[in-house]
């Protein structure tokens, strides 16, 4: 066991952790603080996710840090861009040296007499566990389980003759080319898959239970590319962040507010894509509103280029089985296949299956409140990182991280040791989030509760949390201080 003490502890070094060491490094100069990753290198999902098209499904210049500008022309990225850029990030701020790689966190214990948590560490290696001392916890690991993916028990699974993959843990030598593929789900990640496998496959064909809203976009901005063209590439960069950031605001507001309008535009860009002989009721009409789930985002029209070629297709029905040659369906019909991919979503992993422990009492993150989108009642000296929902995960992880750095500076300034949101907060308590997805509904049961009103209500507006995070007064009458000398 080592005996190590740092001011803060970053606990993953994905898109939010490289972020938060960024933020610390730059506001927090006096702090010291290391990063601690569970996997052999940095990247977090652009590390892990390696099937073919793999890319981002909101635009980079609000997926990249609002400190280091995406410049890259394609706004629609793909995973090793992405990933380059994250490691282009963590080596220009100095922030390798500070990160332990194969050390997960499977433990920790706050000790209010230290004013301090003690954290556990396994390492991949397998070899003896190791302990690490902070003053601050700042989790930064994500939302879903990097182990496995939700892969439901398909009846006849042990009868298919082909591949079944999923996408999580795409394998190094599946070669598809020539081969017939049905891809099972319809959210993001088989919408990326579907024209990328087209490519070489034989034909692949996209099984669904029930449509996904979908919109096409450019994976260059335009609007932006005329900028640049007319401004300094600083303030260019920077007008198209912002444009992009108020028309995804409007987007999800007009979503909301007329739901029947936003179908209609939708369904509009879906007809004109694949135009009037498409079945657009039967696999293209959700049974929810936009933006009850992420839109799924179609770059470039690529997906509908793929069944317009007859490269790809989309059946829309249930699953009786699986067989030796592909899947029965309960419609009757049957679908060939030499791979099946199980593009069925991802397993949620609350502060990456870590148990927290305050005082010896065991920490139940679904018994908790929110508190302005990152601290939990009654815990002290920690922040999750949860990014929004319904925009780029990074606009929230900036916020956060910049808030986090406030309040490490005000305890700092004041001589308190210890922050802490009451434990039993005074509002009305509602689930975490507004949204259906599978994922989010699989762990109802994992995730905190959001209060009624300011500062429990958790935010899905970048403005507001702009605002309250970035000028809003830390010291704000309802997070509870502890002073005095250790």
């Amino acid at each position: 066991m080592t005996d190590e003490f740092v001011d803060v502890l970053v606990v993953g070094a994905g898109i939010s952790g490289i972020g938060a060491g960024c933020h610390l490094q730059k506001l927090c100069p006096e702090r010291s603080f290391a990063i601690v990753e569970a996997r052999p290198s940095l990247g977090g999902t652009w590390d892990l996710f390696r099937y073919p098209g793999v890319r981002s499904d909101s635009d980079m210049h609000t997926l990249g840090y609002s400190f280091r500008p995406w410049t890259d022309p394609k706004a629609i990225a793909d995973g090793p861009t992405i990933l380059n850029y994250l490691r282009e990030t963590a080596r220009e701020h100095g922030l390798e040296p500070k990160i332990r790689f194969g050390q997960q966190v499977v433990r920790a214990d706050w000790s209010s007499p230290d004013a301090q948590w003690t954290v556990e560490l396994r390492p991949a290696d397998g070899g003896g566990s190791a302990r690490i001392r902070c003053g601050f916890l700042f989790m930064c690991s994500g939302y879903y389980d990097y182990a496995a993916g939700h892969q439901p028990d398909f009846p006849g699974r042990e009868r298919f003759g082909g591949r079944l993959v999923h996408p999580q843990h795409w394998p190094a030598d599946l070669d598809y080319a020539g081969k017939k593929i049905v891809v099972i789900g319809s959210g993001a990640t088989a919408v990326t898959l579907v024209p990328a496998l087209a490519d070489k496959a034989a034909h692949v064909t996209m099984l669904q239970r029930s449509p996904t809203w979908m919109v096409a976009r450019p994976s260059v901005d335009p609007v932006g590319m005329r900028l640049r063209r007319r401004l300094p590439l600083r303030l260019a960069l920077q007008l198209t962040r912002w444009k992009n950031v108020l028309l995804g605001m409007y987007v999800f507001r007009l979503s909301r507010r007329n739901p029947q309008r936003m179908r209609q535009l939708l369904l509009g860009g879906v007809r004109h894509a694949l135009g009037p002989e498409a079945d657009i009721a039967t696999h293209f009409t959700p049974r929810y509103n936009p933006w009850e789930q992420r839109l799924c985002l179609v770059p470039d029209g690529d997906f509908f280029r793929a069944i317009n070629a007859g490269r790809a297709s989309v059946v829309t029905d249930h699953i009786a089985s699986l067989t030796e040659t592909g899947i029965a369906l309960r419609s009757g019909a049957t679908l060939d296949a030499d791979i099946i991919v199980s593009a069925t979503g991802l397993q949620l992993a609350m502060l990456g299956h870590a148990a927290l422990y305050v005082d010896g009492e065991r920490v139940e993150p679904s018994r908790t409140v929110n508190y302005k989108g990152l601290m939990y009642s009654g815990v002290p000296n920690m922040a999750n990182t949860f990014g929004y929902t319904n925009a780029s995960w990074t606009l929230k992880a900036d916020l956060t991280a910049q808030y986090v750095c406030r309040l490490l500076n005000h305890m700092r300034k004041t001589g308190a040791r210890i922050c802490r949101p009451p434990a039993d907060p005074d509002t009305a308590l509602l689930p975490w989030v507004d949204f259906s997805s599978g994922y989010f509904e699989r762990a109802a049961g994992q995730l905190p509760k959001q209060g009624s009103a300011k500062p429990w209500k958790l935010n899905q507006n970048y403005l507001s949390d702009l605002v309250a995070m970035r000028f809003g007064a830390v010291d704000d009458g309802v997070l509870q201080f502890t002073y005095g000398a250790r």
